[in-house]
C-alpha cells in the first residue's frame, strides 16, 4: 500500500495532464502554480488535491483507476493527510 503523501503526488499528476481539470483545481483549491511546487511536500497541499478529487466523484472515480487503487483509498489519504 503507498503512502498518503505518494498517493497525493501521483494524484496531483493526474490531475495536472489534463488542462480542464487543472484549471478547476486550481479554482476549487484557491492553490496557486507557484503554491504547488513549493507546496508539494506540504501535507495541506497534498490533502487539498485529494480533497479535490473526492468532491467531485467522476474525477475520484477515473484517477483511482488511473492510479490502480480504489476511490476509498484516495479518501482515506485524503482523511490522513488533512490530520
Amino acid at each position: 500500500m503507498r503512502p498518503p503523501e505518494v498517493l497525493a503526488l501521483e494524484a496531483l499528476g493526474w490531475a495536472l495532464a489534463d488542462d480542464k481539470r487543472a484549471e478547476r483545481l486550481l479554482s476549487l483549491t484557491g492553490l496557486t502554480p507557484e503554491r504547488l511546487r513549493n507546496g508539494l511536500s506540504d501535507r495541506g497541499v497534498q490533502a487539498a488535491v485529494l480533497e479535490f478529487l473526492a468532491n467531485h466523484e467522476p474525477d475520484l472515480v477515473l484517477a483511482a483507476d488511473a492510479l490502480d487503487t480504489t476511490p476509498e483509498t484516495l479518501v482515506a489519504a485524503a482523511r490522513e493527510l488533512s490530520r
